[in-house]
């Protein structure tokens, strides 16, 4: 009974962000009542691992893992100062070598959070980000894991700070804990970022996106033929992309990220096309 009402409480919470629209940069708050609408398809395959040491291997028995899916990520301006957020992603999962084959499609986790402006003046914008990620999107025994079926709660501190006018430009860097739930090791989370307009209509970004487990609980590689969903692990990613603003409130943005550090999970690359509606 508390699986359902569970399921119930993260259905409507997807139709509330999707009824508000996805986030505004980094550490910066929205406006209140404005919204930042990001709806990405990605594609992701792997055919390598990091192994415990932090080596690259190849899947054994040719084996291939791949992950494509289509993401939504919004920011809702609640005040000046608060900001609500949500990320829910729609996967076709797809685990392969060569005595074998295994699919599942369907919902991952519903990641739900709320975003507070501390402090801001000429040094840049300090904030507080608190989150929440529900599994009740899907069952624990698909062939391959859409997720690891427990609660993720994560703190995060978000700074930021503008270029302007020695470039047309900001830094983002960002600092945060994950306490998950049950069987999986906590994770130390951080992010360097730095964003350059190269014109009016064309911009870039590069990011470094980084997981270090704690190491309260012992690595596993292969979890539900997901390689991705291990229960500790570190990884780094390297993220790139590029901008276009269009008319109005839209823009496009093709986005490469490929996994460049870690321990006990895959080790591929992912490559992105975004649409984005900022109001």
């Amino acid at each position: 009974m508390m699986k359902i009402i569970l399921k119930t409480m993260s259905w409507i919470l997807i139709m509330v962000v999707l009824s508000t629209g996805s986030v505004f940069a980094g550490a910066w708050t929205a406006k209140k009542g404005a919204i930042y609408n990001k709806l990405t398809f990605n594609i992701y395959d792997a055919e390598k691992a990091f192994n415990d040491s932090g080596d690259k291997n190849e899947f054994p028995a040719n084996g291939d893992f791949s992950d494509t899916n289509i993401a939504y990520y919004v920011e809702y301006g609640i005040t000046d100062k608060i900001t609500v957020l949500g990320s829910v992603s729609y996967k076709w999962l797809k685990s392969e070598d060569d005595t074998i084959i295994n699919k599942t499609t369907g919902f991952s986790d519903l990641d739900m959070g709320l975003k507070y402006c501390l402090v801001s003046g000429d040094f840049g914008v300090v904030s507080a980000q608190a989150l929440v990620k529900i599994p009740e999107l899907y069952d624990d025994d698909e062939a391959v894991a859409l997720g690891n079926s427990q609660y993720d709660t994560e703190f995060r501190l978000l700074y930021g700070k503008s270029l302007y006018p020695f470039l047309p430009g900001y830094v983002n860097i960002e600092a945060g804990y994950r306490l998950r739930a049950e069987e999986p090791a906590d994770e130390f989370r951080y992010l360097l970022e730095l964003g350059i307009d190269m014109t009016k209509k064309i911009y870039g970004r590069v990011k470094l996106d980084g997981i270090l487990g704690i190491n309260n609980d012992d690595p596993i590689l292969d979890y539900n033929a997901n390689p991705t969903a291990t229960l500790n692990y570190d990884l780094g990613k390297l993220d790139l992309a590029l901008g276009f603003k269009l008319s109005g409130p839209w823009s496009l943005e093709f986005g490469y990220r490929t996994d460049i550090y870690g321990k006990n999970t895959a080790a591929g690359d992912n490559v992105s096309f975004s649409f984005i509606a900022a109001y």
